[in-house]
């Protein structure tokens, strides 16, 4: 028998020599021939092929397609010089009817049969393994001299005919400092699965405990270690076991087929990609291109400036829009609450600063496929069911939205309302926004920008902010323009030293993310754009599918017509005039908000969103 040392430096046909000749000590071929490309195996009867091509396709970060063999070809020259599927893996599976009947070191005997099979040879993560080590990333089950952690998920891939399963995943720890390396140096070997497709909690992706992988070995985490995910092509096998062929074969998880083919064939997938976390609790972290977040962040530098000379700049924390439109585009269901009674003298007290913005991010989502809820105070109810009726006829928004109230009865009522029956475990919301929303202050009144108390104007919906903080993969965003909305709290010590009477108006209620915009308005029109910017880029539409599926074609693009355009907000602002909704400053009813005029102003901005 011949030990591990070396292994790694030999020649792939060299190696191939040794397996065909059963002559490793070893359970796996992780680690060896450093800088080949490693395959997955599957090989099944003809009759079935072209579905099963089919199936590679259409999930093809799982199953990326290295080549496939004319029936009864054991041999596979586009991959290897002297190749013989029949024993150049060092372990085998074979399949009756999508039941495992055993493990084989070779399928000679089984030549017969083979004369009617199509051998698929599929790309492997081990062939990634030598440009992570390069990246001076740390490979744990290397060091750990056993075979890669492999579980099943809860993600469905995409089903062709009678190929169907949940996504198989392989995962590595990485040092947290590492992850933007790990997924840069994995991120173009799309033959080797690619970037990854999930970053931290396994609980995401329906894995329940680690320490019991579905395939493999387990492998220890390091402290400061996060679990990383990559799409593995074992899927190939769960979808060999529900197809429940007469008989197929596969390579044993951890046994590939080795190569000729070096790494040095990058392919782009679309730009430079970035890490960012968007949870702790559960962690969580996304990817997206760099020249996606550069723009984002660019939204938010035009949004950041002062018109009203309050000293906002002194509030803006950098990145903190692509945070939350990050953590919104992983959302399936949001929460919107708008609403800021400062003219208590008035009737209506709202303002005209917040509807527009709110209705801005609602239309985006509801294009993007996401539920979508509004919860404003009681009183107001039937002034916001008229606002989204002018919005539906206006085109801004393609369909009503549901629009709820909310009442403090027992001490967690917050939680019955965002939960059902009050369990944290079944969040009825993945997040919850706040865009100009009066802010309870350190005092626990509500207090508008001149330092008067509307209290009795204000339902208590800032507990919904304060409990989600508690629920796990709720995520929160503030945004506002003055420090006295809702969420701001995470910036109240600049909101108490540098704005004016923020001693006693700022917010005491933090959001996981404060957008500071000049105008709140202008941070709901930031956000739709910034959540357009992130489905339109190819990294980040990878990573939100788990690379099973197809990407959005270009005409599919129907999120396009959602975005806000100066024509349906100026239609929106006379409607919010005529049902007497005025402007925060100065409380006219005219073509303004917040003081400043829409014409030069606010179109402008919009123009320069857009």
């Amino acid at each position: 028998m011949l030990l591990t040392g070396g292994l790694k430096s030999l020649l792939p046909h060299v190696l191939r020599r040794i397996i065909r000749c059963n002559r490793l000590s070893i359970s796996n071929t992780s680690g060896m021939a450093e800088g080949y490309k490693q395959a997955n195996v599957v090989i099944l009867h003809k009759s079935l092929a072209d579905d099963f091509e089919k199936f590679c396709h259409a999930n093809d970060g799982p199953l990326p397609l290295l080549y496939r063999s004319q029936p009864g070809d054991w041999k596979c020259p586009a991959l290897s010089s002297d190749s013989d599927i029949r024993t150049d893996c060092l372990q085998y599976r074979k399949y009756e009817h999508g039941a495992c009947t055993g493990s084989l070191k070779s399928l000679k005997e089984y030549s017969e049969q083979l004369k009617d099979m199509v051998t698929f040879y599929l790309g492997c993560s081990f062939s990634f393994e030598k440009a992570v080590q390069k990246a001076g990333i740390p490979i744990r089950n290397v060091e750990q001299k056993c075979n890669v952690s492999m579980y099943k998920t809860s993600v469905p891939c995409y089903s062709i005919s009678m190929f169907h399963c949940n996504l198989v995943v392989t995962m590595r720890p990485i040092p947290e400092s590492k992850l933007g390396a790990a997924v840069l140096a994995t991120s173009e070997l799309k033959e080797a699965h690619g970037a990854p497709i999930h970053i931290g909690d396994p609980g995401l992706l329906g894995i329940q405990d680690l320490s019991k992988p579905d395939y493999g070995d387990p492998v220890q985490l390091h402290p400061g270690d996060i679990p990383v995910f990559w799409a593995c092509g074992v899927t190939g096998v769960e979808a060999i076991i529900n197809c429940r062929a007469p008989l197929a074969f596969t390579h044993s998880p951890g046994c590939m087929f080795i190569t000729d083919l070096k790494n040095d064939n990058v392919r782009s997938l679309g730009g430079i990609p970035e890490v960012h976390c968007i949870s702790q609790d559960p962690l969580h972290f996304s990817i997206v291109s760099a020249e996606a977040a550069q723009k984002i962040k660019t939204l938010e530098t035009l949004i950041g400036i002062d018109p009203g000379e309050r000293g906002i700049r002194h509030l803006q924390r950098q990145g903190e829009l692509l945070g939350a439109c990050l953590a919104l585009s992983h959302a399936g269901s949001v929460l919107i609450t708008t609403g800021f009674p400062t003219h208590f003298s008035h009737q209506p007290p709202e303002e005209n600063d917040g509807p527009p913005g709110a209705l801005a991010i609602a239309a985006m989502l509801q294009a993007l496929g996401k539920r979508v809820a509004i919860v404003t105070d009681q009183r107001a109810m039937d002034l916001n069911k008229k606002i989204i009726e002018e919005a539906v006829q206006l085109g801004i928004l393609k369909e009503p939205i549901p629009l709820l109230s909310y009442q403090r009865e027992t001490a967690d009522s917050a939680l019955m309302f965002l939960c059902e029956n009050g369990n944290p475990g079944r969040p009825r919301f993945d997040h919850l926004v706040a865009i100009e929303r009066a802010g309870m202050a350190a005092d626990g009144n509500y207090y508008n920008a001149r330092k008067v108390n509307i209290k009795h104007l204000v339902d208590p919906i800032d507990e919904l902010f304060v409990a989600a903080q508690t629920i796990p993969g709720v995520t929160t965003t503030g945004v506002g323009d003055g420090g006295n909305e809702l969420g701001m709290g995470k910036v109240k010590d600049a909101v108490k030293k540098h704005i004016k009477n923020g001693d006693v108006i700022a917010c005491d209620v933090e959001a996981d993310f404060t957008v500071v915009a000049g105008v709140s308005n202008w941070g709901g029109y930031a956000i739709a754009c910034a959540l357009h910017v992130l489905r339109c880029c190819d990294i980040h539409d990878r990573y939100l599918r788990r690379a099973v599926g197809f990407p959005r074609a270009p005409g599919e693009r129907l999120w396009l017509p959602a975005l806000p355009s100066v024509t349906k907000e100026e239609k929106l602002l006379k409607a919010l005039v005529q049902l007497g909704v005025r402007s925060g400053k100065t409380a006219s009813l005219e073509m303004e908000v917040d003081g400043l005029p829409f014409y030069d102003t606010h179109s402008a901005m919009i123009e320069k969103l857009l």
